[in-house]
């Protein structure tokens, strides 16, 4: 991956104009598809199905997985949202994991009296230390037939475990996974608030669309639910991996099974500070980097629909990552070019399609936003230009961390509930 990636920095110093026009024409590309993606998972409505309750006799047994790490103060609140989950206790288990030096966390939990459905392990030391190596030591203890992550910082809805059982029961046998969308607390903020319109783009039409054409996407990290059968059969998680969810939702897929949503929602707290942003961003994008390297040496996985949402998925996500910030700093300089009167390095098509990626991205935030149950603010979809060149400093620091200390995990410090889904 680190060949791939340092290639066109190579080929720049050797071939500059060539290289150059390749990368522009790439870039182009690149623009051109993540635009008319978002503008069409904005203009696709989302299938509704109408699912029976399935009686509680019917229900299948259900284990919840939630690894902690350092997590002592918000376990009050994890316990309190896990005991809200409407499903009968006799067919629930949860597994809390938490790491044999983390004394803070362990303390809290024993400090509470835990119902007789909850369980807390405790992971052995070893390496690497992270969350999907805890979710597989719990996976050897579950008993569930169907099986979910939550952490520490979730609020699920109360019915998510209902709609996932009998969402699962009308399925086909080769449905796998089904994600619930992962919804923001409500903080007026920039970073909290643009994090608000990410999310509601990515979970409210872009992962509905997918779904709705059959083709497999990178699974949130957390509230995604597995039949236990298929998760063991590839192996769980892989424990190397940063972000786990996206490398075993395209495993899921390159083995046969589908994936699916759904619509009752889990609701977190966005990180509210660029020191909390930064290093869990940077994750998410070493570990977009990490999954697509070890993907794409994997023959079975050349199937053309999980290539093809693999493509616009990750690969689009990795590289317009890295171009934001120098794209939108090119963009300016070639603009104040223009009005100087000289020639400027973007065309009059590349500020068109600038503009019109612009367009459409606020036009798949207005709808996400409304799916999610609020109103975007005109001030924050004109201010979404502003926040996309972060991206690229945490691209800049996640392709550091790639060579440096591949699997090394970036603790991301959860902000204190407000109560409130971001509208």
């Amino acid at each position: 991956m680190a060949v791939a990636l340092g290639f066109p920095a190579v080929a720049l110093v050797l071939w500059p104009s060539a290289t150059g026009q390749a990368l522009h024409h790439l870039f182009f590309l690149l623009f051109s598809v993540a635009a008319l993606s978002r503008l069409a998972a904005a203009l696709t409505p989302r299938a509704r199905e109408t699912l029976l309750s399935l009686p509680d006799a019917a229900l299948p047994a259900y284990t919840v997985i939630a690894p902690l790490y350092r997590e002592a103060e918000i376990v009050p609140q994890l316990l309190e949202a896990l005991e809200a989950i409407d499903y009968p206790r006799p067919r629930f288990q949860v597994l809390i994991v938490v790491e044999a030096d983390d004394d803070a966390t362990r303390q809290a939990l024993t400090a509470v009296r835990l119902p007789r459905h909850v369980e807390v392990l405790v992971a052995p030391p070893g390496h690497p230390r992270t969350k999907p190596r805890a979710c597989n030591i719990a996976l050897e203890r579950a008993s569930g037939d169907l099986v979910t992550i939550y952490d520490a910082e979730d609020r699920p809805h109360p019915r998510q475990l209902r709609e996932a059982a009998a969402r699962f029961a009308a399925g086909p046998p080769r449905l796998a996974c089904l994600q619930a969308p992962l919804r923001i607390e409500r903080d007026h903020r920039f970073l909290p608030r643009q994090f608000a319109i990410e999310y509601a783009i990515q979970f409210e039409t872009i992962l509905p669309l997918l779904a709705r054409l059959g083709l497999p996407f990178p699974l949130g990290g957390t509230s995604n639910h597995f039949r236990m059968s298929a998760l063991r059969a590839v192996g769980g998680w892989d424990a190397w991996n940063v972000t786990e969810d996206a490398d075993l939702g395209f495993r899921l897929a390159a083995e046969g099974y589908d994936l699916g949503v759904l619509e009752l929602p889990t609701v977190e707290a966005a990180p509210d500070r660029l020191a909390d942003w930064l290093p869990q961003r940077a994750r998410w994008v070493k570990g977009y980097m990490q999954t697509f390297g070890v993907q794409t040496r994997q023959p079975p996985h050349w199937r053309t629909g999980v290539m093809l949402a693999f493509a616009l998925t990750l690969g689009v996500a990795i590289l317009a990552a890295m171009a934001h910030g120098p794209l939108l700093a090119w963009s300016l300089m070639s603009s104040a070019a223009h009005l100087g009167g000289g020639d400027g390095w973007l065309g009059p098509a590349d500020l068109t399609l600038l503009a019109a990626g612009w367009l459409c991205a606020m036009a798949a935030a207005v709808v996400g936003m409304r799916r999610a149950g609020g109103e975007p603010r005109l001030r924050d979809l004109l201010a979404m230009p502003l926040y996309w060149p972060l991206l690229s400093l945490a691209a800049a620091h996640a392709l550091w961390q790639l060579v440096r200390c591949p699997h090394h995990w970036d603790k991301t410090r959860h902000a204190a509930r407000t109560g409130q889904v971001a509208a």
